[in-house]
């Protein structure tokens, strides 16, 4: 057998270190390995939380609710931006005279 060849990178969150292997960009998922470090810590403090498991699952749970209503603004956005072209080539078509 042949051995994985994906690029790997070595990130600490929360004091451990992990090495991740992926199709990423090893300076994207240390971007993001620095954002859920960040994150655990400042949820720690404030909860006074050192459980790095639960304040993994924490964070995921943010993220993901962050992510849900990001999506859902975006869904909104999406659904103007169609109204309003649709208007505008409504108004077009007329000025036209078609």
């Amino acid at each position: 057998m042949t051995e994985s060849t994906s690029p790997s990178t070595r990130v600490e969150i929360f004091g451990i270190t992990y090495t991740l292997k992926g199709g990423h960009d090893g300076g994207d998922l240390a971007g993001l390995a620095v954002e859920v470090d960040r994150r655990m810590r400042e949820l720690s403090e404030q909860s006074g939380l050192e459980d790095p498991g639960k304040l993994a699952i924490l964070v995921a749970l943010n993220l993901a609710d962050e992510l849900s209503r990001s999506e859902q603004s975006a869904a909104g956005e999406r659904g103007e931006i169609e109204s309003r072209v649709s208007e505008m080539s409504e108004r077009l078509v007329e000025a036209l005279g078609r």
